[in-house]
């Protein structure tokens, strides 16, 4: 927790997790500007961004990714620890990526909140936002997440959005009132 003025500002992470496509980024960007809009110091550490920037040079294959999600939760950890609440709309396909990413924050005393946002496989290719599914089909390239390369859905995350379901404000607000509800704003 950190003091600015009076107030004392809690940070989090919250953790964004699904399949490409799925929504996360659009969600966490809905929720960046109703936090602003509330006064909050906000971070999205998208993961488009973090691997040009952060993790340039790292490939898609497990230990890689590994490498990038465990950068992505240091950076977030260290955000959060100082007051910011922290997006990451990261695929994160791995369980035991995502559990490091977890205890550290928990070893650090830092809130973090796995949402996983559970698109079926066959809505994200219908919205396929960087064509990613099309240029799988046509054999352009392998390896994509939740088709021929595994995503291993979290079992137990502190909330699942269906973002084929309702509206990414509607999205964005599930998450709003979770951390509401965790004292987190």
């Amino acid at each position: 927790m950190t003091t600015v003025g009076e107030e004392n500002v809690t940070g989090a992470t919250i953790w964004l997790t699904g399949l490409p496509s799925a929504g996360k980024t659009t969600i966490a960007y809905a929720l960046a500007e109703r936090l602003r809009a509330e006064g909050r110091r906000v971070e999205v550490l998208d993961g488009d961004e973090v691997r040009e920037f952060l993790s340039a040079g790292l490939g898609f294959g497990r230990a890689d990714r590994d490498t990038n999600v465990r950068r992505i939760g240091f950076v977030a950890e260290l955000l959060a620890s100082n007051g910011v609440q922290v997006l990451v709309p990261v695929i994160a396909p791995y369980a035991d990526s995502r559990e490091a990413v977890r205890k550290r924050h928990r070893r650090e005393g830092t809130p973090y909140v796995e949402v996983h946002v559970a698109t079926p496989v066959e809505v994200c290719s219908e919205r396929d936002v960087k064509g990613l599914y099309a240029r799988q089909a046509a054999g352009e390239i392998s390896g994509l997440t939740g088709v021929d390369d595994p995503y291993e859905e979290p079992e137990s995350p502190d909330l699942r959005i269906e973002s084929q379901n309702q509206t990414v404000q509607e999205s964005a607000a599930a998450v709003h009132a979770l951390l509401t509800e965790r004292g987190l704003l």
